[in-house]
Formats: structure tokens, sequence, C-alpha cells
């Protein structure tokens, strides 16, 4: 399921786009070398950002390149100096399921000059998020508490609940979901930055993508391996065809493991407001047994989703905490509420906007996830491997290897998932941290063997999900930035110490 919920483009946004909507060309045509859309002020966007939008026509079936089309909403902010542009670089968004079109002025934000200079930054919402042809699947709205959206077991480590919240999630997306929602898959994804490429006029293009978006780039990046310039891979999955989301999910597991130990030496520092410990070596027992204790006795939380703090919204809470160091104190305040030392924070409040955000989020992310392979559905090997896991690694109780609505999913994926392999340019380059939570340093090891001689990486001692321009490591900010300016890879794989 999905790794964290972004703002996307609401309803209006969408209809406010369709007088722009453009044919992309059809997969035998060359580019023209210019650019073919009717570029426009972002419909909501705050006054004065360069970013401006279009949209893009592509075939919903690309089995049937001609048949019904569907409408992608694309971003764009220009190379800041004309005279030294590269090209474009398109920026691909995680999940799956998040939204693009916010990244050519946020991370734009966040890029050395050099960069900026050279490149047309490019967002997109891929298709069923957001902006682009968006997708529902109508689940029922307590089923959109974050402690059900990851299969977490029962405190008894039953997995029966979950079994029957997949039934009901896959039910409500074979019933509301339509073809949008089956044509979603990463290959599709893949063909889609193709038609992207087209109606830009690009002959080829430079990427960034990021967690989920490693994927999607590694698969475009085989199947389009022609049209790519300079490709960088952030937070990287394993690309295993066998399981894709699923190892996704099973990752959570060790990468809990390798990052917890930063949060533990940060809740007991010295000095530190919200101190949990005296030492590092205590921090993990006292989450342990505090989640254990609210499995028995949850605290009333009223107008949370769910309105308690039990143990699974704990262990949630943790889990998402890990992707980035600026996300501990909070973490750490809503242990000190649930140790009684501080009061519960003021709860999230499901509006009807966040609501729909959070809809179609999950039906984009399910969508892809369960189109892409197939999933056992066998409940009695769920239920043995979710024993084995709680008992190996207690932080994450047993969810990483829980079943899912993909294993009642009612469609088969339409094709076989992407083999990622070496044949194409030498033009990648991996950026990983050693201690991410969400893609692990074995995960991303993974794609850089089935890259081969196309890839090199950049390895980073820090911890958290995400690297380039995200964690300060001056090291691994350099080989990347010099990659996109330059497009000369290092000579071999970069190991960046901490700092």
């Amino acid at each position: 399921m999905p790794k964290n919920i972004r703002t996307i483009a609401t309803a209006a946004t969408v209809a406010a786009l369709a007088a722009t909507v453009l044919t992309a060309a059809p997969a035998s045509a060359a580019p023209t070398n210019r650019d073919r859309l009717a570029w426009t002020d972002c419909p909501g966007a705050a006054p004065g950002l360069p970013q401006q939008c279009a949209t893009v026509r592509v075939p919903l079936d690309y089995a049937d390149p001609d048949g019904e089309q569907i409408t992608l909403t694309v971003s764009r902010v220009r190379a800041a100096h004309p005279d030294q542009r590269h090209g474009v670089l398109l920026l691909i968004p995680g999940g799956p399921g998040d939204g693009g079109l916010d990244r050519p002025t946020r991370l734009g934000a966040t890029l050395p000059q050099e960069v900026r200079d050279r490149f047309d930054l490019v967002g997109f919402d891929p298709r069923g998020v957001g902006a682009s042809t968006p997708v529902t699947c109508g689940i029922d709205h307590e089923d959109l508490a974050p402690d059900r959206l990851r299969p977490f077991p029962a405190p008894d480590g039953s997995i029966a609940g979950n079994i029957a919240l997949g039934h009901r999630f896959a039910e409500a997306c074979a019933r509301n979901g339509g073809p949008v929602l089956r044509s979603l898959s990463t290959a599709n994804e893949a063909r889609d930055i193709d038609g992207i490429r087209r109606a830009l006029g690009e002959r080829r293009l430079s990427a960034w993508g990021t967690s989920y978006g490693t994927y999607a780039g590694a698969v475009w990046s085989t199947l389009f391996a022609r049209t790519t310039d300079r490709v960088v891979l952030d937070s990287n999955d394993d690309p295993d065809p066998a399981k894709v989301g699923r190892n996704w999910l099973a990752a959570f597991g060790p990468g809990a493991e390798d990052r917890f130990p930063d949060f533990a030496k940060w809740a007991s520092a010295p000095g530190n407001p919200d101190r949990l410990a005296d030492t590092p070596e205590e921090v993990r027992p006292l989450y342990l047994d505090l989640a254990a204790r609210l499995d028995r006795t949850p605290l009333p939380w009223p107008g949370a989703l769910p309105a308690e703090l039990n143990g699974n919204v704990l262990r949630g809470a943790m889990l998402q905490s890990l992707y980035s160091d600026q996300q501990f104190p909070g973490f750490a305040r809503l242990m000190l509420a649930g140790l009684g030392r501080r009061p519960l924070p003021a709860p999230a409040v499901m509006t009807p906007q966040v609501e729909a955000v959070a809809q179609n989020h999950i039906a984009a992310s399910a969508g892809t996830l369960c189109n892409d392979v197939s999933w056992p559905a066998d409940e009695a090997a769920y239920a043995k491997d979710v024993a084995a896991e709680r008992a190996a690694r207690p932080l994450t109780a047993g969810m990483p290897v829980n079943v899912m609505p993909c294993a009642y999913w009612p469609f088969a994926p339409a094709e076989p998932a992407v083999q990622v392999t070496d044949r194409g340019p030498a033009n990648v380059l991996l950026a990983q941290n050693l201690r991410d939570p969400a893609t692990p340093y074995a995960g991303a090891l993974k794609l850089r063997a089935a890259f081969g001689e196309r890839a090199r990486m950049v390895t980073v001692d820090s911890g958290g999900h995400d690297v380039y321009r995200a964690n300060g490591n001056a090291c691994g900010d350099a080989a990347v930035t010099d990659f996109l300016v330059t497009g000369r890879r290092p000579a071999q794989d970069v190991f960046c110490p901490a700092g």
C-alpha cells in the first residue's frame, strides 16, 4: 500500500485544464524537436511562480493506440539560462500513486544553480493520479485509517482482519475503479513517459526518479533505452519482476531494523527536549513495551482516525518517522504521550478534500501494485510468514509480509512485469542511503546488479529516504550534480562517508 500521501490536484484542476488537451504523437512518429504543448498558468497555483501546466493525451490501452485516449497533466519550469540549456529533466514521482505536478517548483528550489541553468524541469501526475484522469475505489471511510492501510496484524498476530479488509478493498476497486484503474501498471507509466517525451519534441530525456519512481524509471530506461539521456535513480526499489510490490512491502522489515538505531541515538542524546531514554540501547525495548501496552489498552484520541492511539497506530507512526530525521521529534512526542509524559498531539483531520486525495492515492497505488504482478492467495502461508516475521523483526510486527488486497485482485496482469537488464547506454546513476527504511540498501544492490555496466551507484552513509539534496551529504550531492551537469558518471561505484 502507499508509502505516504501527498497533495494532488483536485477535480476542479482537472476541469480547468481540459481546454488545453493535446494529443501526443503515436509511438511510430519521430519527434518534431519543438515543444507542441499549449502551456498555461497552472490552475490553483500561487501567482508569480514560473511553473506552467499543459496536458497530453495517450492511449488508455497501448494495444489499441488509436482507441480511447486519456489525459495526462504535465508541469514545467524552464531552464534558468536558455543559452546553457541541455534538455529536459523529467521528475518521476514515487508512491506508486504520488502526484508530481508540484515537483518542478518544489524540487527545483533545492537544486544547484548549474543544474537549474541547464534543464527544463518537467513534472507530471501519472495516469490515474490527481489531474491525470484520476481513479478511485470508494473505500469505506474507516478503512482509510493509517493502521489499516499498512497491513498490521491484530495484537495477537491474527490476520483475519487483514483478510476481510483485502476482500472489501478488492471488491470496491472492481466495482468502482473502471477501465483506467485496470490500465495502471509500471509498464504503462513507462510508455506514458515516452508519450510525454514525444509531446515535448525531445529526442532524449534525462530523468530523476525517487522511491517507486526508481522502478518506473528503470522500466522506462529498459523499454525506451535509446531515448534516455542522464538518468538518476534515487532511493532504489528491488526490481525482481516476479515480486515487485511484494518485495517492496517486505522491505519495510529489514529497512526499519537498519534505520531504527539512528532514531534511538537521537532519542537518547543529552540536551534533547524530547529525550526518551538515557542510552540508545534503552529506546528499542521502550518502544516495543509501549506498543504492547497500547495493544492491550489503547488511549482515547478524539478526532483521530481511528479515535485511539493503539499499538498499530504507534507502529505506523514509527515507520513513517524513519523517513527523515526531521520527523523524529514528532514521533518521540507521540511516544511520550503514550507514556503519559505529554498530552496527545492534535489529531490530523480527515476533511472531505483530504479524503478525496487519499481515496485517489490509495486506488492508484493499489492499481499499480496489483496489476503489475499476481500476488499469492494462500492465507495459511501468509499467516505462517507473519508469525515468523513477528519473531524475527518485532519493530514492524509482521506487517511487511502480511496479506494485501492484491491477493484478491479481480484482474489478472495484462502482461508480464518488465525485467530490467544491462542492455542500453551506460547513462544511469543510482543514489542510495545505507539506512533507508522503505527502499533498503540490499534492494538497491539488486537494481545495480540488474543494470550491470549501464549503471554506477553512489552510496551515502546516511539514514532516511531520499538522497540527492535531501540529507546534506556534500559528497553524494556533488557526484549526482556532476553527472547531471556533465553527463560523466564516476569511473566506479562511489562510497560517501557520513557528514
